[in-house]
């Protein structure tokens, strides 16, 4: 019996064709994004774009983790900056306009240079220069390899920075406005995360996605390069960031759409993700270990899964959905709780 297509989600005012998206760091310069929707992904995110060309950390700064399927890098935003990118994305903007359409967003991760003495300006320049070209953006305020850059997920940073984006991405002058998220860390202290729950509340930001790569190192790692510094990505970050996508979709009563991006291989991985709060997933590092047929696999997969869900539980796979697998419904007011 083949499973049922995997429905397609309504979220950030805009439909997404299936759950299953690539997260920033793949296309960081925006050069290959025809070709990564033609592998299957529901929708992209390109990224770290900063205002400045800036070359980033100096290499070698990626090192696989074969052992653990992970990957650690330091490459530090590296980046052709703002112009080039606009270049890129002006030069397909009538493609990406028939692709969203046709439920495939684009999105695009804004950062700051490392000399900058002034991140919100660098934030709110990407939102001027880039908005008008995305479906969404997402204020990345969470990379281990920019000095400083975590410190601006404090409340008052936050405060101050997201209050700017907003004000900026109101006054675009296109007429469909994109969506403002926020990706944080999964090294975060609980006041952290209720303060960034309290925040992006507050202000009325988007979304989230939960969680960039971490800075700790599990005792569990095996490979010989696993103590370099950097961000960890992979098998050993899945885990990690379940439970803080669970964490933000308790603190936020589910009222804020999540991003769960972490250590997703398989379709047991996403599903996890979904019912810990997520209603959209990202992977990355897989395609490093299971090259493109990856994102056939886990849509598969998850289509398989959701099918057996639904022949164990019959009707109340309504009230099991509505809440963080928000893909099998529209979202909706007064989600139920994760079960």
């Amino acid at each position: 019996m083949m499973a049922a297509p995997l429905r397609e989600v309504r979220v950030l005012g805009q439909r997404f064709r299936n759950p299953l998206g690539l997260a920033a760091g793949f296309d960081k310069q925006c050069e290959a994004v025809d070709g990564l929707f033609k592998m299957g992904f529901g929708f992209v995110e390109v990224g770290t774009v900063t205002p400045k060309p800036q070359e980033g950390n100096p290499r070698p700064r990626v090192f696989r983790l074969a052992q653990d399927e992970a990957v650690i890098n330091r490459y530090g935003f590296n980046s052709h900056g703002h112009a080039a990118v606009e270049r890129r994305l002006r030069a397909r903007q009538e493609t990406q306009i028939r692709l969203t359409g046709a439920g495939m967003p684009l999105g695009v991760n804004l950062g700051k240079n490392k000399s900058s003495t002034d991140a919100a300006a660098d934030y709110v320049a990407g939102v001027r220069t880039l908005g008008p070209l995305a479906d969404y953006l997402v204020v990345n305020v969470s990379s281990p390899n920019t000095p400083g850059l975590r410190d601006l997920q404090g409340k008052a940073e936050l405060r101050d920075l997201l209050s700017k984006v907003l004000v900026e991405r109101d006054l675009l002058p296109c007429e469909r406005k994109p969506a403002v998220l926020v990706k944080i860390a999964p090294d975060l202290t609980a006041q952290d995360k209720q303060d960034i729950a309290s925040v992006v509340c507050e202000l009325g930001v988007d979304g989230l996605i939960v969680s960039n790569t971490t800075v700790s190192r599990p005792s569990s790692l095996r490979s010989r390069q696993r103590m370099e510094p950097g961000g960890l990505s992979g098998k050993p970050l899945r885990e990690l960031s379940t439970q803080i996508i669970r964490e933000m979709y308790a603190l936020t009563q589910g009222r804020v759409p999540i991003i769960g991006v972490g250590g997703v291989s398989n379709g047991q991985d996403a599903l996890e993700k979904i019912r810990a709060g997520a209603s959209l997933v990202q992977l990355y590092t897989a395609l490093v270990y299971h090259g493109p047929p990856v994102v056939g696999t886990v849509k598969r997969e998850l289509e398989e899964l959701l099918r057996d869900v639904t022949w164990s539980i019959g009707r109340g796979v309504d009230v099991l959905w509505r809440g963080p697998g928000r893909f099998l419904l529209s979202q909706s007011e007064g989600d139920t709780a994760p079960s």
